[in-house]
C-alpha cells in the first residue's frame, strides 16, 4: 500500500507542472486578442473619421491584373487581279500588247480626224486675247492723252489770262525798270502760251492716231470672235461624233493594260513616245522591222516566230511580232 501511495504521488506531483505550462499559454494568447480589438478600434476610429470629415475612407489598392492587348485585326491582303501578267506566256503577252497598240492607233486616227482645229481654236483664242488687252492699253492711253490735253488748254488759259493783266499794268508804270519786267513777264508768258499750243498739237495728233488704231483693233477683233465661233463649233462636232467612240476604246486599253506586265507596258509607252507613228509594237514585212524598214537576219525572225522571248528591233528599238500573230488578232491576211 505504502508503495501504491508513493507511485501515486508521484503521479500526481509529475502530472502537477505539466497542467502549469497551459496556464502559461493561456495567458500569453490573451494579449493577441487585445491587439486584434485594439486594431479593430483603431479602423473604426478612422472611418468614423472619414464620415465626419465626409471623404470616403481610402481603400487598399488592389492589384490590377494586365488588361489583355486586344487582337490586332487581320490585314486584309489587297484583292489580287484576274489575271496575273507575270504568269502570262509570252505568246499571250504579245497578242495583249499588240491589241493594245491596234486600240491606241485607232484613238490616234480619231486625233487626227480633228486635224489643226485644236491648234487653230487655241491661236484664235490667244490672238482674240491679245487684241482684247491691246484695246484696253489704248482706251487707257487716250484717256491719259484727252487730260493732258485739258491739262495744256488750261495752262494756256491761265498764261493768257496773266498776259492780259500785265498788259493792263504796262500802262501804269512809273519807270523804265518796271517797264521791262512787265515785259519780260508778257514775253514769258507769252512761250508759255506757244509750248501749250504745241503740245495740244503733237497730243491731239496722238489721239487721232490711237482712235484710229482702237477702231482698226475693234473690227480685227469682231472678225477673230466670228472665227472663233464658227472653228469652237466646228471642232465641238467632230468631238461631239467621236467622243463616244473614243472613251470606249480607252476603256477597253485601260483593262488590256492590266493584263500587260507593268515592266513591259513602261517599255512599250517610252517607244510610243519616241516614235513618229505611235507604233511601239510592229511584225515583219517583207523580211524588214514594219517600223523602220530595215533588214531583220534570217535567225532572228526565226526567234520572233518561235514567240519564246520579246524581241526589239536593233535600229529603232520597236517590238517585233510574228505576222502570223498579228492575223489571228486582226483576223486578215497582211501582206
Amino acid at each position: 500500500m505504502a508503495k501504491k501511495e508513493t507511485t501515486a504521488t508521484k503521479t500526481k506531483s509529475t502530472a502537477a507542472p505539466a497542467k502549469a505550462p497551459a496556464k502559461t499559454t493561456v495567458a500569453k494568447k490573451a494579449p493577441a486578442k487585445a491587439t486584434t480589438a485594439a486594431k479593430k478600434t483603431e479602423t473604426k476610429a478612422e472611418s468614423l473619421k472619414d464620415t465626419s470629415t465626409g471623404k470616403r475612407p481610402t481603400a487598399k489598392p488592389v492589384a490590377k491584373t494586365p488588361a489583355k492587348t486586344p487582337a490586332k485585326p487581320a490585314e486584309k491582303s489587297p484583292a489580287k487581279p484576274a489575271v496575273d501578267a507575270t504568269e502570262l506566256s509570252v505568246d499571250q503577252r504579245m497578242k495583249n500588247l499588240y491589241q493594245l497598240q491596234l486600240i491606241l492607233s485607232e484613238i490616234d486616227k480619231i486625233k487626227t480626224l480633228r486635224g489643226e482645229l485644236p491648234f487653230e481654236v487655241q491661236d484664235l483664242e490667244d490672238e482674240v486675247a491679245m487684241l482684247h488687252t491691246r484695246i484696253e492699253n489704248f482706251q487707257t492711253n487716250v484717256k491719259e492723252l484727252e487730260t493732258a490735253i485739258g491739262q495744256q488748254k488750261i495752262k494756256i488759259t491761265e498764261s493768257t489770262k496773266l498776259i492780259e493783266r500785265f498788259q493792263a499794268q504796262i500802262d501804269e508804270v512809273r519807270n523804265n525798270r518796271e517797264f521791262d519786267n512787265l515785259s519780260k513777264e508778257i514775253e514769258f508768258q507769252g512761250l508759255e502760251v506757244e509750248l501749250a499750243e504745241k503740245k495740244t498739237r503733237e497730243y491731239t495728233e496722238d489721239l487721232n492716231n490711237l482712235t484710229e488704231e482702237i477702231d482698226r483693233c475693234k473690227v480685227g477683233y469682231a472678225e477673230r470672235k466670228i472665227d472663233l465661233k464658227a472653228k469652237k463649233e466646228e471642232l465641238n462636232e467632230i468631238v461631239s461624233e467621236t467622243k463616244i467612240q473614243e472613251e470606249q476604246l480607252r476603256e477597253k486599253a485601260k483593262n488590256l493594260e492590266t493584263t500587260i506586265e507593268p515592266r513591259l507596258l513602261s517599255a512599250f509607252k517610252r517607244i510610243r513616245k519616241s516614235a513618229r507613228n505611235g507604233l511601239g509594237v510592229v511584225y515583219i514585212q517583207r523580211d524588214a522591222c514594219g517600223g523602220c524598214f530595215n533588214k531583220i537576219p534570217p535567225q532572228r525572225q526565226l526567234d520572233i516566230k518561235l514567240r519564246k522571248k520579246t524581241i526589239v528591233c536593233e535600229h529603232c528599238g520597236r517590238i517585233i511580232i510574228d505576222p502570223a500573230l498579228a492575223e489571228e488578232i486582226t483576223g486578215r491576211v497582211l501582206d
